[in-house]
């Protein structure tokens, strides 16, 4: 029964299904795939692979189920995601009135209370209670993956150090959404969240990856982007990156740009709406003597020593370590 949500919501989507498209058989829409899964012969597998992929999902076991919700199309739902959704004895949501309108699409009815930020030890125990009891509950947030920059680290922690079961139930989250459409490295990446908001702490905060060999993913607000992208120019140097914003909504938009055009073109435009996720190649890593670098360093350490190092890293692409243990050498020298 709980599989049969799933299969009805593909349903309910006829009119709007996009088309698929099918090497070597005619043009489709997505509704006709169910049709034509139901036409395939069963096939034996010998492994968890074959679970889920035309029968409904099992019942869920008692347990935490961390289910990622979509960032704004609502079609990028999992089926897997509506069937827990369906069958978990709670649902927890950061917001109940955001979680409502999904739910709501879906004809989901499930009991539905609050889990957020702000929540108290009390809310973390009555969950902890629920699964002692032996129930299944659901944790969403607003919008993508829970954890990721949204509440659920604490209660998740709690129930792992109470020996209660966690499952994933992958979905859609925004900073790898914006990192596989930016165009920067994907081999090595580190993400960051948000930023301090203030200048002194996000500063801070950049200089302390401004060595870290990968691309960096970091989530921003509109009003902010502008200043946020000139600190990142000045701390990390002017490296490639993107700009993505309103990702899987009818405005989606992927800028990409040096950090200073980037800071430039948003100072100038004025804050974009929308979440926004800055995406950051690699630092630029170029091979500079000794002697450029001791040259560089001399010619700036008026300003003082961690100054004269973060300009030699903005401009010669030099690790920051190198330059700012160069730059006390050579003041002491003096």
């Amino acid at each position: 029964m709980v599989g049969d949500v799933a299969h009805a919501a593909i349903s309910a989507a006829k009119e709007s299904a996009i088309p698929v498209f099918t090497l070597g058989v005619r043009r489709v829409r997505a509704d006709d795939c169910l049709v034509m899964s139901k036409s395939l012969p069963e096939t034996e597998t010998d492994g968890r692979e074959g679970i889920g992929a035309r029968g409904p999902s099992p019942p869920p076991e008692p347990g935490l189920y961390v289910v990622a919700t979509p960032i704004g199309n609502l079609r990028d739902i999992s089926l897997r995601a509506l069937d827990i959704l369906a069958g978990v004895s709670r649902v927890y949501a950061e917001d109940t009135r955001v979680a409502r309108k999904l739910l709501d699409a879906y004809g989901l009815k499930p009991w539905l209370g609050a889990y957020h930020d702000h929540s108290d030890e009390s809310a973390r125990r009555e969950i902890l209670e629920a699964l002692a009891a032996g129930e299944s509950v659901a944790l969403i947030s607003d919008a993508g993956t829970p954890l990721i920059s949204d509440p659920g680290f604490k209660l998740v922690r709690a129930a792992i150090e109470a020996g209660f079961k966690v499952v994933p139930i992958p979905g859609a989250c925004a900073a790898l959404a914006g990192l596989v459409a930016s165009g920067m490295a994907t081999d090595r990446f580190m993400f960051l969240g948000f930023l301090p908001a203030k200048q002194v702490g996000r500063r801070t905060a950049l200089e302390g990856v401004a060595d870290i060999d990968a691309t960096l993913v970091v989530y921003e607000s509109g009003p902010r982007l502008a200043d946020s992208l000139a600190d990142m120019a000045d701390i990390l140097g002017d490296r490639p990156a993107a700009i993505a914003r309103e990702l899987t909504k009818l405005f989606e938009e992927t800028r990409r740009s040096a950090l200073a055009a980037l800071a430039a073109h948003y100072s100038g435009a004025g804050p974009p709406k929308g979440e926004i996720v800055i995406v950051i190649g690699p630092p630029l890593r170029t091979k500079v003597s000794d002697d450029a670098l001791d040259a560089f360093l001399v010619s700036h350490l008026s300003g003082g020593v961690k100054a004269a190092a973060s300009e030699a890293a903005r401009a010669l692409g030099v690790p920051r370590k190198r330059a700012y243990a160069r730059a006390l050498a050579l003041r002491d020298n003096v």
